[in-house]
């Protein structure tokens, strides 16, 4: 089963940067640092769960293809 959310979120000002890879990983961007953060995410429905590989973990959901996480909101680029 493919997977949909596979791609590039991004807040509105494109600071923050998600990008989620097919493989289950992902690279989260901030500003300047194009790998501030990367690790594995897993879904469940519409849940995701981040582990990055420092072992910290978050979680956000995706609702009409925005993604809430953090207190934050991305956007599919």
């Amino acid at each position: 089963m493919s997977n949909p959310f596979v791609g590039l979120w991004m807040t509105e000002d494109g600071h923050i940067r998600h990008q989620l890879l097919a493989n289950g990983r992902y690279v989260e961007a901030r500003g300047a640092r194009e790998r501030a953060y990367e690790g594995r995410y897993w879904l469940d429905g519409n849940r995701i769960t981040y582990r990055d590989d420092t072992g910290f973990a978050a979680d956000g959901e995706f609702r009409h293809d925005t993604l809430y996480h953090a207190g934050m909101v991305l956007h599919r680029d």
